[in-house]
């Protein structure tokens, strides 16, 4: 099934990305956020691929900014890990180019487990090397990593959900788009 042209799909894929952007403001379980799908959709599907870098960025800056403010403490928005945390953002948008070409549940599947895990090693290995809470050394880097175990489940499961949301509803707009293009039009008169 050939897919509708992309730049006509753009609108709602910004849409997409900006909703799960404001999804992070809804109360949810800790790392059960849109941020790693969003970041994936966007290289994956955005035809402009300094849009589907930057987007996730901005989009991530200014729902970091609003969390800071409803909590009235800026250190939720800018702390120490934050050029971390953007970079595997950054890194998982380039990943999203992979699917670009091949976006089948298979495929999308294996990205988003790729792209959970390399946001996980990216952002813990930050709260090691930039923080205060671990040694650094090796056994401290482990530490790290054991310690942030118990948030890979619910990140996995929040990557899972808001990655077949957003792809999801790409493919159902696509598939309507095409039944309607296949469709014979009638004459008017």
């Amino acid at each position: 099934m050939s897919r509708p042209d992309a730049r006509n799909l753009t609108p709602l894929m910004l849409g997409l990305v900006l909703a799960a952007a404001l999804a992070r403001l809804l109360p949810h379980p800790p790392n059960f956020a849109p941020v790693t799908a969003m970041a994936l959709f966007a290289g994956a599907c955005l035809p402009d691929r300094r849009l589907a870098l930057l987007l996730p960025l901005a989009a991530m800056a200014l729902s970091d900014l609003a969390l800071g403010l409803l909590a009235g403490d800026p250190s939720v928005a800018f702390h120490r890990t934050l050029p971390v945390v953007y970079g595997a953002l950054l890194a998982v948008s380039l990943l999203g180019f992979w699917l670009r070409g091949r976006r089948r549940p298979l495929s999308v599947a294996a990205a988003t487990l790729a792209s959970s895990v390399l946001f996980f090693l990216i952002t813990n290995w930050g709260v090691w090397a930039l923080g205060d809470l671990y040694p650094r050394t090796w056994e401290g880097l482990v530490a790290a990593y054991v310690a942030a175990l118990p948030f890979l489940g619910n990140a996995l499961m929040g990557d899972a959900f808001y990655s077949a949301l957003l792809f999801g509803s790409l493919a159902l707009v696509e598939r309507r788009r095409n039944a309607e293009a296949a469709r014979p039009h009638r004459a008017a008169g």
